[in-house]
């Protein structure tokens, strides 16, 4: 077992099942302890039929708000690109970043995901660092990158003192989800 860090990181391809392993961790602590006050986000698809056109940021208790989408609206011209989606950072920034304020009473921040889309917003990182700073667990996922290079904010977190990396891949997904619920179970135990 890697030793334990307050920085739980899931890294992987596109398509691995990060984002789905985060939930159900979530979804396994809000069971086994259910006065956890955990804070934070994911990212979801947006599908139109069988096409994925865009994402949307989901706060743990489940308010919505659109991340990035494939269809041009008027001021989406202005917007920065990723890929085939355009990033609408107000719209993650009036969600996400309240999500990630620091009070006495959290037990736990969750970040699915701290990649390229929700790094085009200039305070994202800054509260992402605050987060570390606190001294409060956080769970997050962070992509790997196509060509081999990290984005700056993810290799920064990545080489966080506090930060346990773990790779997932198809093969290892529920040894990893296990293993995550029970070193955030026993960081939590020790607050």
């Amino acid at each position: 077992m890697a030793v334990s860090g307050k920085c739980l990181l899931v890294t992987g391809p596109p398509g691995v099942g990060k984002s789905t392993l985060i939930m159900r961790v979530f979804e396994t602590l809000k069971a086994s302890h259910p006065n956890l006050k955990i804070q934070g986000f994911y990212t979801s698809e947006v599908r139109q039929g069988s096409e994925r056109v865009g994402f949307q940021v989901v706060t743990l208790d489940g308010r919505t708000a659109p991340l990035a989408s494939t269809i041009s609206s008027p001021e989406s011209f202005r917007w920065p690109n990723v890929g085939k989606y355009k990033v609408n950072v107000a719209s993650f920034e009036s969600l996400a970043l309240p999500e990630l304020q620091v009070k006495e009473d959290t037990d736990l921040f969750i970040i699915d995901e701290v990649g390229k889309m929700e790094l085009y917003s200039s305070s994202f990182f800054p509260a992402v660092l605050k987060v570390l700073e606190s001294n409060i667990p956080l769970l997050a996922s962070v992509p790997i990158h196509k060509f081999g290079r990290d984005i700056p904010g993810v290799a920064r977190l990545k080489n966080h003192p506090g930060a346990t990396i773990f790779t997932l891949s198809p093969s290892n997904r529920d040894a990893v989800k296990e293993e995550i619920y029970f070193q955030l179970v026993d960081l939590l135990s020790k607050q």
